[in-house]
């Protein structure tokens, strides 16, 4: 009794590429583990995902806010909940609206550039996203790590082993996403509502000394007053350091990015899901109002408690001002806990991210062409994205300072080009209002991200370091797709298929012929040439494809295909497609399937260097047709008996 051996290579393959999408079908696909994930998750879960990144900043931005502007940190935390409220909030609420699917603002701004400059401005804001995304990662995992080996009770024994800590962390978090994306939300879940209940302790506490000890408030607005002078002044100095405390907007592209996940309504359509969209506003807006309040909070008891000098680099809250806080007021068993659910919660703040860059890259890179097919399948992308966390840990020796310059460009950037879509699109609906409140919000994101670039050029230097990889990639997997047949459908109308039935009942024969005037004389001498370059008899038929080029930067598309009779006697197809040679080779093949019969198609040399002719189909969709058809032909269909027949002349 035989059995059938499958081997451990080919089980591993599957799982690796299990929910990897059809080609065309325009959206990635991800693994469901279950019925649950596929239907999707309440919109307050959702926001768990988000807020381990948006949440999560708790355990540094207090700290960061102190050592930027001093006593000025309250005030400067207000300024940043007035943008966050006024600014970052409204125009994400309308990037929901405008990209239900998750694309965010990158697809709202490629829709008003086409061929290959939307191509690389689209790669462009996707390399700062994935600076945003990967450092939110590292960095966030790094700071884990500084809260574990700084724990009194852990320093002695981990102080030199933050490089290896932080790598352990951010090889759980993939291992969380190669398991399936449901634990990753319910883990999610989990960490927040713990993470918030131990701050809402720690905040009430907070204030509760600060009641009970009335001179220190007396004490911070003596200061305030002396170093200062007036209340003008103080707006004026915290405008001017707001940039440096923008970490604190983090979050919301990646609100938008994990909108495939919120379940929505019974009413939604793939087409309009308008529960969906109406249930991230409410996970963006709920989570903004809880950050501005713990915001407002933290800053304050932080500023009024903590002395300004354990700030510094050195200080026992330095990048933990809130943990300080637990461990002084509530003891080192409290402070124990809390620094364990703050190093979780940081730990898992990448959750958001790798589900953001999930989203955002298998989108966009596989259908430009610009990535292998198994991009689209998430478990590969989670171990490409992680060994890229790796070598930026090292790189960056686990510094969270380091990499802040790198998160701050990543979130504001993003930020600038959602506000600048968000702006475009009022404009193009006539809202005027609109047009103008989001123009300001966009320039006051514009001036935000040029300070700080200013400030802090490492960001951008990295910045472009991701950008300049994701082209260069990009461009060499195109190159090494070059020949894929990448037609997603074929569409013909009814005399399109008219014509190849008919033809097929007989030898069905083909001419690729470029239009010129299409006249008369002009098919007539085509066939004639053909005949006699193919020494074929005058009683056979012919059919002319003409392909017209749409968009030759666009990897994946559909080929529509026409018919029509011209001067009376010659049938001619006329096709839509990308690519001259790969709309061909679709025709060729969807005619073999359709009718069983397998046709031939003929072709004229073209002149011109070889390849200066294969850059024209590279960058342009034309160039040498005949032997590129023949090549695309050659590997969409290994079996020569089935292959569609190819003759030049």
């Amino acid at each position: 009794m035989s059995t059938t051996h499958h081997p451990r290579s080919g089980r591993l393959r599957a799982w690796m590429l299990e929910g990897l999408s059809d080609m065309g079908k325009g959206r990635p696909s991800v693994p469901k583990p279950d019925a649950a994930e596929h239907q999707g998750q309440p919109w307050y879960r959702v926001m768990c995902l988000t807020g381990v990144d948006y949440f999560s900043t708790l355990g540094y931005q207090p700290g960061i806010a102190a050592l930027a502007a001093g006593l000025l940190s309250p005030v400067a935390t207000i300024v940043l909940v007035v943008v966050t409220l006024a600014g970052a909030l409204p125009v994400y609420r309308r990037v929901a609206e405008e990209s239900p699917h998750g694309e965010g603002s990158i697809a709202m701004l490629s829709r008003l550039l086409s061929f290959w400059k939307g191509k690389l401005f689209v790669l462009t804001l996707l390399g700062f996203a994935a600076t945003d995304f990967l450092i939110t990662i590292t960095l966030s995992a790094a700071d884990a790590s500084t809260h574990l080996v700084e724990n009194p009770h852990l320093e002695s024994a981990l102080h030199d082993k933050q490089v290896l800590i932080t790598m352990i962390l951010i090889a759980l978090l993939g291992a969380v996403f190669l398991k399936g994306f449901l634990e990753a939300i319910g883990v999610a879940a989990a960490l927040v509502g713990v993470y918030l209940a131990l701050n809402v302790v720690v905040v009430i506490t907070g204030l509760w000394h600060v009641v009970t000890a009335g001179h220190v408030v007396t004490d911070w607005t003596a200061a305030l007053t002396q170093e200062h002078g007036n209340v003008f002044v103080m707006i004026g100095v915290a405008l001017v350091v707001f940039p440096k405390l923008a970490l604190g907007l983090s979050g919301f592209e990646t609100g938008v990015a994990v909108m495939p996940h919120v379940k929505g309504g019974p009413e939604d359509t793939e087409a309009a899901p308008a529960g969906r969209v109406r249930d991230t506003k409410k996970l963006l807006t709920t989570a903004a109002l809880i950050m501005s309040v713990f915001l407002i909070c933290t800053s304050f008891i932080t500023t009024v408690l903590i002395p300004q000098d354990e700030f510094e680099a050195g200080g026992k809250a330095n990048g933990r001002a809130l943990a300080y806080l637990a461990h002084e007021y509530l003891g080192n068993a409290f402070g124990t806990v809390y620094d364990a659910s703050t190093i979780l919660i940081l730990w898992f703040a990448g959750a958001s991210a790798m589900a953001g860059l999930l989203n955002l890259m298998p989108r966009y890179l596989p259908k430009y062409g610009m990535a292998p097919h198994w991009a689209r399948a998430v478990r590969p992308m989670v171990i490409v994205f992680t060994l890229v966390a790796f070598l930026v840990t090292w790189l960056f020796d686990a510094n969270v300072d380091a990499q802040g310059g790198a998160y701050a460009t990543g979130v504001l950037v993003l930020i600038c080009s959602a506000a600048i879509a968000v702006t475009i699109a009022a404009r193009k609906a006539g809202q005027r209002g609109w047009t103008v409140g989001f123009g300001v919000i966009a320039a006051v994101f514009l001036y935000t991200t040029v300070v700080n670039i200013i400030e802090r050029p490492d960001g951008v230097k990295i910045g472009a370091c991701f950008i300049a990889g994701i082209i260069l990639i990009s461009l060499l997997s195109r190159l090494g797709r070059a020949f894929e047949l990448r037609v997603t459908h074929v569409e013909l109308d009814d005399m399109a298929e008219r014509f190849i039935r008919d033809v097929c009942k007989r030898t069905p024969r083909f001419i690729a012929n470029e239009p010129d005037n299409r006249d008369a004389d002009e098919y007539r001498a085509k066939k004639d040439q053909i005949r006699a370059d193919n020494d074929i008899s005058g009683t056979e038929d012919f059919i002319f494809v003409e392909v017209t080029i749409t968009d030759p930067s666009e990897f994946e598309a559909g080929l529509t295909v026409r018919g029509e009779v011209l001067h009376d006697r010659f049938r001619v197809l006329t096709v839509e497609a990308s690519s001259v040679s790969n709309g061909l080779a679709a025709l060729l093949l969807h005619t073999r399937d359709l009718t069983g019969v397998t046709p031939h198609i003929y072709f004229e040399w073209t002149e011109g260097n070889p390849l200066a002719n294969f850059l024209r189909f590279f960058l342009f969709g034309q160039g040498e047709i005949a032997p590129v058809t023949r090549e695309v032909l050659r590997e969409a269909e290994p079996d020569r008996e089935r292959r569609p027949h190819v003759h030049v002349g």
